[in-house]
Parts: C-alpha cells; structure tokens; sequence
C-alpha cells in the first residue's frame, strides 16, 4: 500500500512538472483546472480570421461561389448558419493562405484532411513575418505519411486517423504574427478541410519558434542520409519522422543515427547503436511468431508503415517511422547536424552499405533568425 501511495504521488508531483505551461495555455492533466486569460480562438473555412462573433456567415443563398460559399447547394434549404462553407478549392499551381495572425500568441491543435497528391501540397508556417519559412514540408510527409498512403499514427503531438484526417498538437508560439500557406504545385486542383486552433496570449522570453524541414536522397550517396545541417542558433531537436523505400532484399536497418552538435566535427557526441533501435524498436521490427515487420505506434516512436510489395507495381518495401523527443529533447546552444546511415545486412554476417530512397522531416524549436531552407524540386518529391 505504501508503494502505491509512493508512486500516485511522484506521478501526479510528475505531471505538473512536466506540464509545459503557457501562461494557462499549454495545458496537460497535471494544469487543465488552472485559469487563464487566454483567448481561445480557431480559422477555418467558415470563419478565416479567426474574429470572435464571426463564424459560419456564410450565406448559401447567394449561390455556390468558390472559397465562399462551396456547399450552397446542399444548404440551400438550411440557411446561413448551417454547413455553407466546409472547405477550399487550391488550383494547380496556387498558394492559398491558410491562417493569418496578427497578435500574439500560440498554435495549439491543426486539423486537416487534404486531397489530391500530398508530395505536391507544401504547408509553410512563417512566425513574426519572416520572409523565409520557419516550416516547409510536403503535407503528407509533415504527418508522417510520405508515400502518399494512409497509415494509422497515434502519439502525443502528431496522430492520423481514418480516413485521412491530419492532426499536428505540436506547440506553435509566436509573439507578433502567424502566417500558414498551402501551395499546390501539382497540375491538379485539390480539396482541403482544415482548422487552426490556437490561443491569444503573451509569450515567454524563453520560448522558441517551431521549425520542420523536409529533406530526401534518393538514392543516398556514400550511404548516409543527412536529416538535418546548418542549423544555427539556439535551441532543441524534438522529432524525426524518416520513411525509407528499400531497394535490396533483406535487412535495412542497420544504420546508425549522429548528433553532432555544437562544434563537432568528424566525430558527433550522440550516436545511437542501429536505426530500429533509435525508433525504439529491437531486432529487426520483426515479431518472432509471424516472422513478419510488426507495425506499432506509441506516444513518442512508432513504425507505423509498412508497405508490403504487391509483385507487380510496388516493387519495392516501404517503411515509416518517427521518433519524438519529448521526454528527452536534444539541446544545442550553437549548430547541429543529425545524419543517418543507410546500412543493411548481407550473408556471412557482413554489413551492406546500401542506396535506398530516404525521405525525412527534422522538427525542431530553436532562436531565430534560422538559415534558409532549400526543398526539392517538384520531379524530386514525387512518390514513384
């Protein structure tokens, strides 16, 4: 009894420890019943400025127009209040602004559920009107699914949830403006449903800006896929997501991850011992009873992807996985790097350096301003 009463205290003394809390806005369970003076506000294409008092006016008996009215017709027999404006129509080769605010404050929870080709739709977040991107990933690959292929992912700040619907919990400060975009650069138009939840309140000295860059080999050169570089500044690594397209037979996760931080150079200080283990896994993902990949998705890693080979157009196995660090966030006052090696395994028990096709996203918090960004080419995105 007394070790239980022990450990209901250290985990509820944990929890409001844990809690980041935002001025009352960052909420976990340990500060939910704290008050706050923050606003609660939300855009969404029923209400894009977020206005308080401002929501679901649009007006269907004016006829369906595009961006204003999309679902007039069938709420024509409703009225205005009802379902008149859902979601956006973003042509090929079109930037649509998402949200755009002027005050302080903080992003809390963004929603979304995007058609057409998600390697060809870039999200941009810029914090403070920065000219350059603090954000700029495929939208697919921003939620883990870069293969353009629906997989379940439940963890803490990220979850995908049937049958296509994107949610980000990824805490989003900014202390003079927020601006987010969708470009669509495929030929196509595109559908999205969205909505951007997010707090008006005062921001800390001491909080950084939210950052996430995409980067791809395809195929890797020399065997290493760099995550992340040139970063500059302050701050800390939170998150990687990494899908790899596999293009030999056997095992492919051999590689280890490096952190090189801070003025390393040839060596790094942190380096993990096999890709499976760095995504908290072990021997292989493989679940020894079936003898096949064993997919699972935790608050803070997951393989949450596997695509099996059909034989004839899926020729290859794809994997996606990510691996949040929450609990224990990589800190750098200066630079970092994080690379990846792309290693398998071969017969008589040998390593086999290896050129498969690596996508990731780097998530980070750090001071700005931050070095320019630099995204593939459209030919270069494309899932083939």
């Amino acid at each position: 009894m007394r070790k239980l009463i022990f450990f209901l205290c250290a985990f509820f003394a944990f929890s409001s420890m844990s809690a980041q809390d935002f001025n009352g806005v960052d909420m976990s369970l340990g500060t939910l019943s704290k008050l706050s003076n923050a606003k609660t506000r939300s855009i969404s294409p029923e209400n894009f400025s977020g206005e308080k008092g401002k929501g679901g006016m649009a007006d269907p008996s004016q006829g369906e127009r595009r961006n204003e009215a999309n679902a007039a017709g069938p709420a024509r027999e409703l009225g205005t209040g009802w379902k008149v404006n859902p979601y956006v129509h973003i042509d090929g080769g079109e930037t649509f602004t998402l949200a755009e605010i002027d005050e302080s404050g903080v992003i809390q929870h963004i929603w979304m559920t995007p058609t057409g080709n998600w390697s060809h739709s870039i999200l941009r977040f810029y914090w403070d009107g920065e000219e350059e991107p603090s954000v700029e990933v495929p939208v697919g690959a921003f939620f883990g699914m870069a293969w353009n292929k629906f997989a379940p992912l439940n963890s803490l700040p990220m979850t995908v949830n049937p049958g296509s619907a994107f949610n980000s919990y990824w805490k989003m400060p900014f202390r003079k403006s927020c601006k987010i975009t969708m470009e669509n650069i495929s030929a196509d138009p595109m559908i999205l449903y969205y909505q951007v939840d997010y707090a008006l309140t005062e921001v800390d000295e001491d909080e950084a800006y939210f950052h996430a860059q995409y980067r791809r080999s395809n195929p890797t050169e020399g065997s290493v896929h760099t995550i992340v570089d040139d970063i500059k500044g302050k701050g800390h690594f939170v998150g990687t997501y990494l899908a790899v397209g596999v293009n030999n037979e056997g095992w492919w996760g051999e590689g280890e991850i490096k952190f090189y931080m801070d003025g390393d150079n040839e060596y790094a200080t942190i380096v993990g011992t096999g890709l499976e283990d760095y995504f908290c896994g072990s021997y292989n993902f493989e679940n020894k009873e079936t003898r096949r990949y064993q997919e699972f998705s935790t608050p803070y890693a997951g393989l949450h992807q596997v695509i099996r080979p059909d034989g004839l157009y899926q020729s290859q196995q794809r994997f996606g996985m990510y691996r949040w660090h929450i609990m224990d966030p990589v800190r750098f006052d200066g630079d970092l790097k994080v690379t990846i090696q792309d290693l398998g395994w071969r017969s008589e028990g040998r390593y086999l350096p290896q050129q498969s096709d690596m996508i990731s996203v780097a998530y980070w918090y750090q001071t700005e301003p931050h070095n320019a960004f630099k995204l593939p080419e459209k030919n270069d995105l494309e899932v083939n």
